[in-house]
């Protein structure tokens, strides 16, 4: 029970319990309200098509509430609570009091404020204004379709809506709050139509334009290589090499034997370390032996160093590479025209017959560049084929 701080409808069943009173109220509402939505979820950039809306509101609201109370009993008279025991459970409680109240709502509840004359009974209809704040999430079914749950809380700042007033006792406001299930269709035609702009990502356009442009109109792009030697100037480390000079991923131009002299101008492409430093055309100058420095000097033929030219695969022409390293074998026969050549191709480590047809055409490859190409006498070159790596052609001096 309840002091009666509010008088009017609970005075005779106040008078009858010692100016206690049990609160038994019905209340009927209708708002008209304006709120302002905010969408959460449009912050979420990274994503192309948001799946899940979570938003919050806040509003302003005109309400009218119809508040009446049961505060006399049966032929007009009081509510005796004076054999009601309030010390048991509160399921107990309610219970008894159901049974008690005749549910009739009979009378307009004590209020303040203004009133209009609309309702059970009338000058019953409370006018007041109303804050609203709430929040909701919504899950996106189709273009047209979601469903989503709300929770509402309506804050009219008045302590009657419940016809009864706590007075000094209490400085609390009463407020409604509620939960509902929101199931939403999209109307309109969706050609001409976009859907609501909560499941639509700002940036969603800029990322189709760039991952299948439909109105942006992208140039060819270029890539200039001003050397031609297949390594765009934008990567190039040295942008002005010579045509048909070997490079390297970078663009700089190739140098085998690391002595400083690039392949293209390299008259001696494989110098030992042992030989360097070289001289402008690369070719190095190498000491003689401790050893042999009283011995009777060998014929230029036998100190000729020469490289071996490898393949790839099953190839049998000369690459861009090899041509490098055949010009510097032609140099040096030329430097030394008394030298002749041994050219070995190998036939790999079983001798198989196909094998020695392949390193045989390989032979004639390397004799056929350096005699038809540099100009060396076909005389001049010894062929043999024996076992061994079956990529490479070796080249010695035959003298």
């Amino acid at each position: 029970m309840k002091p009666n701080t509010v008088g009017g409808a609970y005075n005779t069943t106040a008078n009858a319990n010692g100016g206690m009173v049990v609160p038994a109220y019905k209340t009927a509402t209708h708002q008209l309200s304006l709120d302002v939505i905010a969408s959460l979820s449009n912050i979420l950039f990274y994503k192309a098509q948001p799946k899940v809306n979570w938003y919050v509101l806040a509003g302003y609201g005109i309400m009218a509430a119809d508040v009446d109370v049961d505060a006399l009993g049966p032929n007009g008279g009081a509510y005796n609570y004076g054999n009601f025991n309030f010390g048991r459970k509160k399921k107990d409680i309610r219970d008894e009091l159901k049974n008690l109240h005749d549910k009739k709502y009979e009378q307009n509840a004590p209020s303040q404020g203004n009133r209009i004359q609309i309702g059970r009974n009338d000058d019953n209809q409370l006018l007041r204004h109303a804050l609203e704040v709430g929040t909701g999430i919504a899950f996106k079914v189709s273009k047209r379709f979601n469903i989503g749950v709300e929770e509402k809380l309506t804050l009219p700042f008045d302590d009657y809506l419940d016809g009864y007033t706590a007075g000094a006792f209490d400085g609390s406001k009463d407020f409604f709050s509620y939960t509902s299930v929101r199931l939403n269709f999209n109307l309109g035609n969706p050609n001409k139509r976009v859907e609501p702009l909560w499941w639509v990502n700002p940036l969603d356009f800029a990322y189709n334009e760039l991952n299948s442009p439909r109105r942006m109109k992208l140039p060819t792009p270029v890539l200039p290589d001003s050397d031609g030697d297949g390594v765009t100037d934008q990567f190039d480390r040295e942008p002005n090499t010579p045509a048909g000079a070997p490079v390297d991923s970078h663009g700089v131009a190739k140098d085998t034997d690391g002595d400083g002299v690039p392949d293209y101008k390299d008259k001696q492409l494989i110098t030992p370390t042992y030989c360097q430093p070289v001289d402008a055309d690369g070719v190095g100058k190498c000491p003689d032996p401790e050893c042999c420095k009283n011995m009777v000097q060998a014929t230029p033929c036998a100190s000729l160093v020469l490289p071996s030219v490898a393949f790839k695969g099953s190839s049998t022409k000369i690459s861009s590479d090899n041509e490098a390293i055949l010009s510097s074998v032609a140099n040096s026969l030329r430097s030394n025209p008394s030298c002749n050549v041994l050219v070995t191709g190998h036939a790999g480590a079983k001798g198989k017959k196909g094998g020695v047809d392949l390193s045989s055409r390989r032979v004639d490859a390397v004799i056929d560049y350096l005699a038809d190409k540099q100009g060396i006498d076909r005389g001049r070159f010894i062929k043999q084929n024996t076992p061994g790596e079956s990529s490479t052609v070796d080249l010695a001096p035959a003298n």
